[in-house]
């Protein structure tokens, strides 16, 4: 009888499996994947307003200087508890954080070589006493765990300020740990 386990050789042929752990458990997306699966489109980079960069490396860690809630047709402005909601502030919050994604992604290629997001600084234009900066900047936040899963969990400021610069809603800064290669 012919042994369907062993070679011409006569030795045992190793058999690939997967391993049961490997099978239980779903696959994780990539960010590049899970950005694809979100249904958003990173937005054209604006050139920087004044002298100074875009990001800045200083060994594993990337900076990245803030940047205004922006939509297609222009600096999404306001002021929460004035003329804007928290809705309003949310989705401006994301539109930031999806102009942060578009930095990143040309500074390094792909958003799969960002081991983790360390900061983000989240500044709403509101009006004195908005209580809910906090609720505007998930916008932003809820994204990056969206996208990067564990990863994408920060700290965090969410303040309100009284004027952002172009009269923008929200205007959001973040720093970020490069993968090793």
């Amino acid at each position: 009888m012919i042994d369907p386990n062993v070679g011409a050789d006569s030795k045992p042929k190793q058999i690939s499996r997967p391993c049961y752990i490997q099978m239980q458990m779903p696959q994780t997306p990539s960010p590049e994947e899970a950005l694809a699966a979100s249904g958003f489109t990173l937005p054209q980079l604006p050139a920087p307003g004044g002298n100074y960069l875009s990001a800045k490396r200083a060994g594993p860690i990337l900076y990245l200087a803030g940047v205004v809630s922006t939509s297609p047709g222009g600096v999404i402005t306001g002021a929460c508890g004035l003329n804007r909601s928290i809705d309003e502030g949310y989705a401006a919050a994301r539109a930031c954080a999806l102009t942060q994604l578009a930095v990143l992604k040309r500074e390094l290629g792909s958003l799969n070589h960002i081991a983790e997001i360390l900061t983000v600084n989240g500044y709403v234009s509101a009006a004195p006493g908005f209580p809910d900066s906090p609720a505007v900047i998930n916008g932003a936040s809820d994204l990056f765990v969206q996208i990067f899963g564990e990863a994408g969990r920060h700290v965090r400021a969410a303040i309100g300020v009284s004027a952002l610069p172009r009269n923008a809603l929200v205007e959001l800064q973040m720093t970020v740990r490069i993968a090793e290669p």
